[in-house]
């Protein structure tokens, strides 16, 4: 009891701020209005499934149906040095807030002193008689300088780096999802310059052919010099396109390697043919109000506006006494000996109190930065939103004309073809000359390379529409597997 009795006015102190420190000056936290309209362009409810998963949820080896590309995704996300940079940038906010959440509790640590102090004759209390040497030994539990949070300051702070905190983990989030856009998007223009490859391959086998026909003419007097230039002019542009192509080949792999952070696999699966059928047929685009849940770069923007509000708090409660408190409670003794005895229990406590009179304008100026501040991440906040509202408006819009351009494509070089041999069996039977072959091996070659092209674009706008719908993030579909336990965790909610 004589120990609660001397520690009754430390209780005191601790109940008040416990019941003060839920005090706040920030201001009531409200979501900005969604600066878009209620549906994209090229979509309505009534022509997108509502009740399909949506994309965020969709897992990207759902989506990959190449089973080569699903290992190289797995590969980049063990080994990329940029999704690891990101990582520990989450570490190092996580710490951050670690320290700034410190500062609501206070400090108490164990220790123990001595002072010894020789006092001159002239000074001593009791005149010449007195001690000349005092001795004073003391220990226990000090509480190091507290601020009693009854403004919500230290408070708000905390709830700052909390936000801060998860703005950054939303920041390897996006970090995770653009790794996996472009692990796709490096292997398909890796796969495209393979197929480019075997197109000019083939055709220089065909040029090759159509050159010794027309050579074989030439020497036996049927075609003109003329003829053969430019069949020898046609076996040239290919053999310089298959050099720059197989130089963008090389390139397009060593890029990919790049991104997987580590050199190319050797036991890979079999890769699927190239082509639409590497990728899921269809993508649920859903609202752009499911874009404010789902994208990791709109959540980052809004916890760095709720860092912001939390802020203009602090810098409120600037204006207000601030109030802190140091004390001591152990035992003091003039003899170590006896230092620990009943007798020589001791304790202490000294409140500070600082009111704010005149500052220079300086807690004005914090404030009035603070506001602006908030009013920049509104900003901010309302861009991601409409950037991210463009992205997916601009990857619908070419789903909804990829398939038609690659039906014309594919239509264009089937009609080629057949014009090709037709100008074959017209050159070979002296009815036209060679220059109708030569333009159909031209349209033919270009529209064949164009196919790929066109083809290699839609693959890529379909990654597009999922990474700007906030996909990527999950390995399997949350419908069909157990959440990540990082999902788990409160995206935007107050720090505790």
């Amino acid at each position: 009891m004589k120990w609660f009795a001397v520690a009754r006015p430390w209780l005191a102190v601790a109940s008040v701020a416990a019941v003060l420190a839920g005090c706040s000056l920030a201001p009531e936290y409200q979501r900005p209005g969604q600066p878009v309209p209620d549906n994209y362009p090229q979509l309505t409810p009534a022509t997108d499934d509502l009740t399909a998963p949506s994309a965020a949820d969709l897992g990207w080896s759902e989506l990959f149906k190449d089973p080569q590309l699903q290992a190289l995704v797995a590969v980049a996300l063990e080994n990329n040095r940029d999704l690891r940079i990101a990582i520990d940038r989450v570490e190092e906010a996580r710490a951050m807030f670690g320290i700034a959440r410190s500062e609501r509790f206070p400090s108490v640590g164990i220790g123990a002193n001595a002072q010894v102090t020789r006092t001159p004759e002239d000074l001593r209390m009791g005149g010449a008689a007195a001690d000349s040497v005092s001795r004073v030994y003391m220990a226990g539990a000090a509480l190091a300088a507290f601020e009693l949070d009854f403004f919500g300051r230290i408070k708000n702070l905390s709830e700052a780096a909390y936000q801060r905190f998860l703005a950054t983990e939303q920041a390897r989030r996006t970090v995770h999802i653009n790794l996996v856009a472009q692990v796709a998007e490096a292997y398909f223009r890796y796969r495209s310059a393979v197929e480019l490859v075997g197109l000019m391959q083939k055709t220089l086998n065909s040029r090759e052919n159509t050159y010794r026909l027309v050579k074989a003419r030439y020497d036996s007097g049927v075609a003109s010099a003329l003829d053969l230039h430019q069949a020898q002019s046609q076996l040239d542009a290919v053999r310089a396109d298959l050099a720059a192509i197989e130089r963008i080949q090389a390139q397009a792999e060593n890029a990919l390697q790049l991104i997987l952070g580590t050199p190319m696999p050797d036991n890979l699966p079999e890769a699927t043919v190239f082509g639409k059928d590497q990728l899921l047929e269809r993508i649920p685009a859903g609202l752009p109000s499911d874009l404010l849940e789902r994208r990791p770069d709109i959540l980052a923007a809004e916890n760095a506006l709720r860092a912001a509000n939390a802020n203009i708090g602090a810098a409120r409660a600037a204006f207000f006494p601030n109030i802190s408190i140091t004390g001591l409670l152990g035992f003091a003794s003039p003899e170590l000996g006896g230092l620990f005895s009943g007798s020589n229990r001791y304790w202490e406590y000294a409140p500070q109190i600082q009111v704010p009179i005149f500052e220079g304008g300086a807690l004005r100026g914090n404030l009035e930065v603070a506001e602006v501040r908030k009013n920049i991440a509104v900003s901010e906040y309302e861009r991601a939103i409409q950037v991210a509202f463009r992205e997916v408006a601009d990857a619908l819009a070419g789903e909804a004309t990829y398939a038609g351009q690659l039906d014309a494509l594919r239509a264009l070089q089937d009609s080629g073809l057949r014009t090709l041999e037709l100008a074959r069996q017209r050159y070979e039977t002296g009815i036209d000359s060679f220059l109708q072959v030569q333009t159909a091996e031209v349209n033919l070659y270009a529209t064949q390379q164009q196919l790929i092209q066109t083809g290699f674009e839609s693959l890529l706008n379909r990654i597009e529409l999922y990474r700007a719908l906030g996909g990527g993030w999950h390995r399997d579909t949350l419908a069909n597997a157990s959440k990540d336990p990082d999902d788990e965790k409160g995206d935007n909610g107050e720090a505790s």
